[in-house]
């Protein structure tokens, strides 16, 4: 066969929605979609899919997340990145940034080398694109679950010899550090995108970041001050400066729904990117397990270290849109570029993937009207199907 021939769908569009349609694929990438039904012509060598009415999204892209089902990307183990690709895609998931968290060097560089030898390959899921490295370069003031014997300033030759592994596509930077500067330049030239986080900036030292080149923030609200009427700091920031991608995790317990709310209203989806910051439990009923040498414990759905802290999250990308719906009223067709769009725009991809549009990446998500996960097509080839939900011949 030459393609999927997709029918019966809601066709969430870039431009438009179509509320009852069709979508062609050839050749790894959407050829055509439109309206009513197809012509008879374009099911010929192709695979017919009746999705029976269900919504058809570009696929989700997460840009941080660490870990799932018993595996993390600080393992540094190719068949642990495996095992993640084919369970993100059950939660619609088309590609992914695998992201570190601060550790010492050679640590951190067995971890970046086994995303580079997984980069490109053929996985049964979500497309690897590279890594999200969050830290080593944060304050010392702000590491939430970051280890703080492993937190240092920006150290150039150190980050080069990360980003010559060729697989860094995000850096999460305090701004206030010394040096970041130099570090943030570093990084664009070697096609690396930054994102403030972990950070004690001030709203000024977070829009002069931004003119540094800085067009991301790491977990709004988590890990850096609170917005206050007097000291924006890097929230403030986020919600007005225009260049700024802001991650939210949306799993209400990072962050309260109706912030989540409010902060929609400020910044618009476009300037909205859902990230799941997943650990190892994720998928998994697991009660406790190891971050980097240190306890942590699920609980009530939230993971903990022993002190409290709360570190990363449970949460999957299907789940988080869906609770940004729920927490905003607004449905998916206002809100699926948070999801998508957004993060192929963070990783670096979106002139091929993130849209539903002719020649882009068949990069798809067929969900019903809860967001559940019907079908995950990634680069045009099934790799995920709901049992019962879509029969798939």
């Amino acid at each position: 066969m030459t393609g999927l021939l997709v029918t019966n769908a809601r066709v969430v569009g870039a431009e438009s929605l179509i509320e009852s349609g069709w979508l062609a694929t050839s050749d790894r990438v959407i050829e055509a979609f439109g309206p009513g039904f197809p012509e008879p012509g374009l099911a010929d060598g192709r695979q017919v899919i009746d999705v029976g009415g269900a919504t058809v999204l570009p696929g989700f892209i997460d840009v941080h997340v660490h870990g799932a089902v018993g595996h993390e990307v600080m393992d540094g183990d190719p068949a642990g990145l495996t095992a993640m690709s084919a369970f993100f895609a059950s939660h619609g998931v088309t590609s992914f940034l695998a992201t570190t968290w601060t550790a010492p060097a050679e640590e951190t560089m067995v971890a970046l080398r086994a995303v580079a030898g997984v980069t490109g390959s053929a996985l049964p899921g979500a497309r690897l694109l590279g890594a999200h490295m969050e830290g080593p370069y944060l304050s010392s003031g702000r590491c939430g679950a970051q280890d703080p014997r492993s937190v240092r300033p920006p150290d150039l030759d150190e980050a080069r010899r990360f980003l010559d592994t060729g697989v860094v596509r995000l850096i999460t930077v305090a701004p206030e550090l010394a040096a970041a500067r130099d570090l943030v330049e570093l990084c664009l030239a070697q096609g690396a995108r930054v994102s403030i986080g972990h950070t004690e900036a001030s709203f000024e030292q977070v829009a002069e970041a931004v003119a540094w080149g800085a067009r991301q923030v790491t977990h709004t609200f988590n890990a850096m001050p609170p917005l206050h009427h007097r000291s924006p700091g890097p929230v403030g920031a986020a919600m007005v400066l225009p260049e700024l991608l802001a991650e939210l995790i949306a799993d209400y317990h990072h962050v309260h729904p109706v912030v989540l709310d409010a902060f929609l209203r400020a910044k618009g989806p476009d300037g909205v990117t859902l990230v799941t910051d997943a650990l190892r439990p994720t998928g998994l009923d697991s009660g406790e397990f190891d971050i980097g040498g240190r306890r942590a414990t699920v609980e009530h759905g939230v993971v903990r270290l022993d002190d409290g802290t709360i570190a990363g999250s449970l949460l999957t990308m299907d789940v988080a849109l869906r609770n940004l719906m729920r927490a905003t009223g607004r449905p998916v067709e206002d809100l699926w570029r948070t999801a998508s769009r957004n993060g192929a725009i963070a990783a670096g991809v979106a002139d091929r993937t993130g849209l539903i549009a002719p020649r882009m990446d068949a990069d798809l998500v067929v969900v019903g009207p809860d967001v559940d996960v019907r079908l995950t097509v990634v680069g045009g080839r099934v790799v995920h199907t709901a049992a019962a939900a879509i029969p798939v011949a």
